[in-house]
């Protein structure tokens, strides 16, 4: 697989974990174990992505402005995970905050797919995607088995 494929993979285990968390209801037992497995999937995917996705296109002009609004994008959506893990899972609010993180998701899965995808594809060579996707792949398995220690800004690193 290369990194495409590798991101690609991820985004359909993100937009499921949306989907099932969207089905859920108040403080459920299966909402306490899906939230956290979105949560991680997000987080450790935003961390591979902006290294070895985004982080070598903002150095390119064809792809600059590209790159920075996905990174934007990340931004955002770390705040609507910042605002469900202060909201009580059995709030009516919970549930509208953890539709408008979907739907910033799946927009955002969507342009990467449909848009930045085709354009990187004519900025990277072979080889570049094949480190690309090395990297890619070794820092989810690092950053899964550490999460969320592993994550910077994450509640552990917080004193």
């Amino acid at each position: 697989m290369d990194i495409y494929q590798e991101i690609k993979e991820d985004h359909e285990i993100q937009r499921d974990l949306c989907a099932r968390l969207l089905k859920t209801s108040g403080e459920s037992e299966e909402r306490k174990k899906l939230w956290p497995e979105l949560r991680k999937e997000l987080e450790v995917h935003e961390v591979a992505e902006e290294r070895f996705f985004y982080s070598p296109l903002i150095d390119t002009d064809r792809m600059q402005e590209d790159a920075r609004h996905g990174m934007a994008e990340h931004h955002e959506i770390d705040e609507l995970i910042q605002e469900l893990e202060a909201t009580k899972m059995e709030s009516p609010h919970w549930l509208a905050t953890m539709k408008k993180l979907s739907d910033k998701v799946h927009h955002h899965l969507d342009d990467e797919e449909e848009e930045f995808f085709g354009k990187s594809k004519k900025i990277y060579g072979q080889d570049e995607i094949k480190e690309l996707t090395a990297g890619y792949r070794k820092t989810r398995e690092d950053y899964k088995k550490g999460w969320p220690d592993s994550i910077p800004g994450s509640d552990s690193e917080i004193e």
